[in-house]
C-alpha cells in the first residue's frame, strides 16, 4: 500500500481521536492566551484523551518551555512543538533496532493479550501478510482454555492457507507449543505464530503459564521467541496501559499491536504506552479488513493526528 493511501486510511481511523484531542487543543489555543491557565487546560485535555500522567506531563512541559514570557498572544504554533515531542515519544529508542530474522527458520512469534483485544484476529491478519510474501506459516493454538479461540484460529488458518497445530480444549498449552515447533521444523515452516490465553483475573497462573511456554520455546528453538507481541484494544484506553504493565512483568514484550483505533476517541493511549513502558508499537489496526492491520509509522500517525493543523 502506498504511503498516501495509508495516510488517508489513518486519517479516517483517527477521526474520533482528533475530535477528542487535537480539535479541542486547537480551540483552546485559538480562544485563549498561551499562559499557565491555558497549559493547565491543555493538561486536562491530554489526560482525558488517555495519554496518561507521564506522557501528559512531558508534553505540557515541552510546550511550556516554548511559551512566550507573559503569555503574549503573539507566539509560535504550539501544535508544532506538540507534534515534535509526540514524534520523539513514538519513535523507537535509538540503539534498539527491531528484531532481525535468524539464519535458520522458523521465525517464532508469541502473541499475548486479554480475551477480546483482537489477538486471534491479529494473528490471522499477520498470517495473511506472511503468506502473501510467499512464506509458509504455521499457527499454534496454545490458548487451550477457550474452545472458541481454537476454532477461530482454525477458521483463519483455512482462510489464509496456513496450517494449524492444536490439541483438545483444556490441554497443556506448553505441550501444544512443543508439538507446534516440532511440526514447524518437520514441515519446513518459515514462520510460527503462537496464540496464548489472556485471563488476567487469574494473573499469577497466567504469568507462570506464559513463562513455561517461553522456556519450552527457548529450549526447542535457541534464540526464540524472536518476537513477543502484546495485542491491546485501543478502545479500552488506560486499561490497555495497565494490561501492558502486567504482561511486561510476565515476559519480555518486544512490541505492541494496537487494535480498533478506528472505533475510539482514546487513540492517545498509544502515546502513553510508549512513554510509560518504552515498548515500540509495531502494528496498528484501523479497520476490519486484512489490509487494515498495518506496520506502525510514527511520522504518519502524528501527521494524521494533527491533520487539520499541519
Amino acid at each position: 500500500m502506498s504511503g498516501t493511501s495509508m495516510l488517508e486510511r489513518l486519517k479516517r481511523s483517527l477521526v474520533k481521536t482528533r475530535a477528542g484531542f487535537t480539535q479541542k487543543l486547537q480551540g483552546l489555543f485559538q480562544d485563549r492566551r498561551w499562559d499557565e491557565e491555558t497549559l493547565v487546560a491543555m493538561e486536562e485535555i491530554l489526560l482525558s484523551a488517555d495519554l496518561g500522567v507521564k506522557a501528559t506531563q512531558r508534553l505540557v512541559d515541552a510546550v511550556r518551555r516554548r511559551s512566550p514570557k507573559g503569555g503574549s498572544e503573539d507566539h509560535d504554533d504550539p501544535f508544532f512543538y506538540l507534534q515534535q515531542e509526540i514524534l520523539q515519544i513514538l519513535k523507537p529508542p535509538e540503539g534498539q533496532p527491531p528484531p532481525s530474522r535468524p539464519a535458520e527458520s522458523p521465525w517464532v512469534v508469541v502473541f499475548l493479550g486479554v480475551n477480546g483485544a483482537g489477538k486471534t484476529t491479529t494473528i490471522g491478519k499477520l498470517a495473511s501478510r506472511y503468506q502473501q510474501a510467499k512464506e509458509k506459516v504455521l499457527l499454534v493454538a496454545a490458548d487451550t482454555f477457550r474452545a472458541a479461540a481454537i476454532e477461530q484460529l482454525e477458521i483463519w488458518a483455512s482462510r489464509v492457507g496456513a496450517e494449524v497445530i492444536k490439541h483438545q480444549a483444556g490441554a497443556d498449552p506448553s505441550a501444544v507449543v512443543f508439538d507446534g515447533l516440532h511440526a514447524a521444523k518437520k514441515r519446513r515452516a518459515d514462520v510460527v505464530l503462537i496464540d496464548t490465553a489472556g485471563r488476567l483475573h487469574t494473573k499469577a497462573h497466567l504469568v507462570e503459564e506464559l513463562k513455561k511456554i517461553r522456556r519450552v520455546i527457548a529450549r526447542e528453538q535457541p534464540g526464540a521467541p524472536h518476537e513477543t507481541l502484546l495485542v491491546l484494544d485501543a478502545t479500552t484506553g488506560q486499561n490497555a496501559l495497565q494490561q501492558a504493565k502486567i504482561f511486561k512483568e510476565a515476559l519480555e514484550v518486544t512490541g505492541i499491536v494496537l487494535t480498533k483505533l478506528d472505533g475510539t476517541a482514546k487513540g492517545g493511549v498509544i502515546i502513553g504506552i510508549q512513554e510509560e513502558l518504552g515498548i515500540p508499537v509495531q502494528y496498528i489496526g484501523v479497520g476490519e479488513d486484512v489490509e487494515d492491520l498495518q506496520p506502525f509509522d510514527p511520522a504518519l500517525f502524528v501527521q494524521s493526528l494533527f491533520d487539520n493543523h499541519m
